[in-house]
């Protein structure tokens, strides 16, 4: 059946993980973490999903809730279980996988906007399918695709006007991170007026690294340190290594670094290599020498 789930689809809300989780998606692997804020009492206001779609792709998708107890908790949980609904519809109906994201959006924004008292969430989602990614986005999380040397090959421009600023080149990315305004987040799930953004698609190399992530990850780690983390070695080891920097950061700040407690959660995808670019790799490499 077109559209078939291979895997079950994960939800991450409202959990307090201690290290790190490797889930199977298609021909890739992704990696999640998600943590409530040091020090909170109350609930975790980021949530994640993994949502496959057919044999070799699917959505990933975070979502950061505003508003404050319960109302941020819920807002990101209705924005992540309304886009499944609209992927499950899809699988029934044989709509393409970008229609459902597009409607699985507004819907969430309706249904958030219906939570009323300032409930808000933000929204980063990725579609994978045959070896290529396409982004959609809502508010600051960050979306980051990363090439194996480290360059930055996609990011997102947050929507706020700290975002905007440093976009335009008016605002250094370094001093972006530390201005008080930076929080003030001009378009959200929940508002009369929201708007997608939605990028254009990208083919994925071998070892590109795509990122979604809370700004409770990009508050406390520049881009270009996340880059480093992320085209080093294993991607469990370095989903790892980057949740417990920005943890550190949080707990024990330090001058000249940014610290700010919040909310932490991530998702990270690699391709793995297929089986024929694994036996074109083999042919090439040279034939070990026999003992004489």
């Amino acid at each position: 059946m077109p559209g078939a789930p291979s895997q079950a689809a994960r939800q991450f809300f409202d959990v307090d993980m201690s290290e790190v989780e490797s889930v199977d998606l298609g021909e890739g692997q992704v990696v999640v973490f998600s943590a409530r804020s040091p020090g909170r009492e109350g609930p975790n206001e980021d949530a994640a999903v993994v949502l496959p779609f057919g044999e070799d792709g699917g959505v990933l998708a975070v979502a950061d809730g505003a508003g404050g107890g319960r109302l941020g908790d819920r807002a990101s949980t209705l924005a992540l279980t309304t886009l499944a609904e609209a992927l499950d519809e899809a699988r029934a109906e044989g709509f393409m996988l970008r229609t459902a994201i597009m409607n699985g959006i507004e819907r969430a924004n309706q249904a958030v906007c219906e939570l009323g008292s300032g409930a808000a969430t933000t929204l980063a989602a990725v579609e994978i399918q045959q070896g290529r990614i396409r982004p959609y986005h809502v508010g600051d999380s960050l979306i980051l695709l990363v090439g194996q040397r480290g360059r930055i090959k996609l990011e997102t421009v947050s929507h706020s006007p700290v975002g905007f600023a440093v976009e335009a080149g008016l605002l250094d990315a370094s001093e972006a991170i530390h201005h008080e305004d930076r929080h003030f987040v001009s378009n959200t799930l929940g508002a009369p007026d929201m708007s997608i953004e939605v990028g254009s698609a990208r083919t994925l190399a071998s070892r590109d690294t795509l990122l979604l992530a809370s700004d409770g990850l990009s508050d406390n780690l520049h881009v270009a340190e996340i880059a480093e983390h992320l085209r080093r070695g294993a991607l469990l080891d370095a989903c790892e290594n980057l949740a417990a920097t920005a943890r550190r950061r949080m707990y024990v700040p330090a001058e000249g670094e940014p610290s700010k407690p919040d909310d932490l959660t991530l998702i990270a995808y690699r391709p793995r290599p297929s089986r024929a670019r694994a036996r074109r790799a083999a042919r090439s490499s040279p034939a070990p020498a026999r003992d004489r």
